[in-house]
């Protein structure tokens, strides 16, 4: 099985990519401190629904990749969870 690329680390390779720093994306999202973006970026967090579309727009991305690949970490993680709850019911 192919390993994939987690979001966080997608959104930091995206931006790199770009040539953008965090404060850069901080700022053209109207965030008043990077922090918001380095959350996203080391997985202790997600973009808002809002920002998404801007993340997107800003890295020159496709959406349906973006959302894509969020999903299937979405997905992931629902899964883990699912297994970890039904393994204390045995």
């Amino acid at each position: 099985m192919a390993k994939t690329i987690s979001f966080a680390q997608y959104l930091k390779d995206s931006r790199i990519a770009a040539g953008l720093s965090q404060r850069d994306v901080s700022e053209k999202l109207g965030y008043t401190t990077s922090q918001f973006v380095s959350n996203w970026e080391r997985g202790l967090s997600t973009p808002p629904n809002k920002a998404v579309k801007k993340l997107a727009e800003l890295y020159n991305l496709s959406i349906e990749e973006f959302l894509d690949l969020l999903l299937q970490e979405t997905l992931q993680q629902v899964t883990l969870d699912f297994k970890k709850k039904f393994k204390k019911m045995l």
